[in-house]
C-alpha cells in the first residue's frame, strides 16, 4: 500500500463514527489488532481478541457503539455499528485513493480491425485485441492481457495481467478479473469411440458475465457446447475454481478456492459453495443453499439449507454421521469384548 497519512478524527468522519481519544494522533497504516503497531488503525469485533485490548500498540481501534471504553484509558478508539465492515470501507476507500492511475494507451497495445474502444479506457503493455471488440468507457486492462475478437466488456470494468478473453466473451460493467484468470476457453467436449479413441466435439458457444462479479486469479470459466456459459450478477468467485461449460450460476452467488463445477449444471442464487467442493454435470442446485467444504454433489439440491459430505447430507444428519463413525474404533472393541464374554459363557454352559 502507498503512504497516506490520516488523522482520526478524519477517518470517524468517513465511516460515520464517533471519535475518542487525542485529536492529533494519526495514522499511516492498518493491521490486525494482534500485530497492529503505533500510528495503525485496527479493529476489535470478536471476543476471542479481547486479551489484545491490552496489549496492542494501536493508535486506534474501531470499536461497536456499546463498547464500555472507560475500562481502557489512554486509547483512541472510533465507535461504529460493524467494526470490521467499517475497517473494510476503509479499506476500500484507501484502495480507491491511493491506487488511481492515470488512464493511458501503452505504445506497444494492438487493436484488431472494427474494435471499439471507449473513453478513459487504460491498456497496458502488451495488451492484445481482436477484431470487432468493444471495450466500453472507464475500462482499466493491465499488461499483457489478451483479448480474442468478439469480446465486448462493460463500463468501469478492471482486468489484471495475463487475463485470457476467448472468442465472442461478454464481460458486464464494474467487474474485477484478477491475474490469470482465463475465460471463454474450450469446454472439455469428446466422444469415445469404440476403440477408447476420443473425437474432439467443437465448443462454438461462448461466456456471459454480468455486472458487479470478480473473478479469482487463476480461475477458469469454459464456453458453451453451444449457447451461453452464464454468470450472473454479483457472483464472486475465488481463486482457482473450474467452471465448465454451459454452467449457470445465479445472482450473488460465491465459491471459494479449488471449487469445481461440471458441465451443464445449474446453481441457484445466493448459493454458497466452500472450498474444494465438487458438483456433478447435469444437475441443478436451488437458491440459498451452501456445500461446506470437501463436500461432493452428484445429485440436485430441491430443498434450501446447509449440506455437507460426500455425497452430501444435510448438515446435522452429516455431523452426526461423523460422529458416530469417531466411535467407530471403540465400539468394535465393545462388540469384540461382548462377544467374547458370550462365547466364555456359552463354552461353560
Amino acid at each position: 500500500m502507498k503512504k497516506f497519512k490520516l488523522s482520526c478524527e478524519e477517518i470517524a468522519k468517513i465511516v460515520d463514527g464517533s471519535f475518542s481519544g487525542e485529536p492529533s494522533v494519526f495514522i499511516t497504516g492498518l493491521n490486525n489488532i494482534e500485530f497492529a503497531e503505533s500510528e495503525q488503525l485496527t479493529f476489535y469485533s470478536d471476543k476471542k481478541f479481547k486479551s489484545f485490548l491490552d496489549t496492542t500498540n494501536a493508535s486506534c481501534i474501531f470499536v461497536t457503539k456499546d463498547f464500555d471504553i472507560s475500562l481502557y484509558s489512554g486509547k483512541n478508539f472510533i465507535l461504529v455499528d460493524n467494526p470490521y465492515l467499517k475497517f473494510a470501507q476503509i479499506l476500500k476507500y484507501l484502495n480507491d485513493k491511493l491506487n488511481h492511475k492515470p488512464h493511458s494507451l501503452h505504445p506497444s497495445v494492438i487493436i484488431g480491425s472494427n474494435a471499439k474502444i471507449g473513453t478513459n479506457v487504460h491498456l497496458g503493455a502488451n495488451v492484445v485485441i481482436g477484431d470487432n471488440c468493444e471495450i466500453s468507457d472507464n475500462v482499466y486492462i493491465n499488461p499483457n492481457v489478451t483479448i480474442y475478437d468478439n469480446v465486448k466488456i462493460g463500463d468501469s470494468t478492471y482486468i489484471n495481467s495475463n487475463v485470457v478473453l476467448c472468442d465472442d466473451s461478454i464481460i458486464g460493467k464494474n467487474c474485477l478479473i484478477l491475474p490469470g484468470a482465463v475465460i471463454g476457453s474450450d469446454g472439455f467436449g469428446f466422444l469415445e469411440n469404440e476403440d477408447g479413441s476420443y473425437t474432439r466435439i467443437p465448443q462454438l458457444g461462448n461466456v456471459v458475465i454480468g455486472d458487479d462479479v470478480e473473478v479469482g486469479a487463476n480461475t477458469t470459466i469454459d464456453r458453451a457446447l453451444v449457447g451461453s456459459t452464464m454468470i450472473a450478477n454479483g457472483v464472486k468467485l475465488d481463486n482457482l475454481i473450474q467452471i465448465a461449460h454451459n454452467v449457470r450460476v445465479g445472482e450473488n452467488t460465491a465459491m471459494a478456492a479449488q471449487a469445481g463445477i461440471s458441465g451443464s449444471t445449474h446453481i441457484g442464487k445466493r448459493n454458497r459453495i466452500a472450498g474444494q467442493v465438487g458438483l456433478s454435470g447435469h444437475i441443478d442446485l436451488v437458491d440459498d443453499v451452501t456445500i461446506l467444504a470437501q463436500s461432493g454433489v452428484a445429485r440436485s439440491v430441491e430443498k434450501k439449507g446447509i449440506y455437507f459430505g460426500s455425497p452430501i447430507k444435510e448438515r446435522l444428519t452429516a455431523f452426526r454421521i461423523e460422529t458416530a463413525l469417531n466411535k467407530l474404533p471403540e465400539l468394535i472393541y465393545e462388540i469384540r469384548a461382548i462377544s467374547k464374554k458370550v462365547d466364555e459363557i456359552t463354552k461353560s454352559e
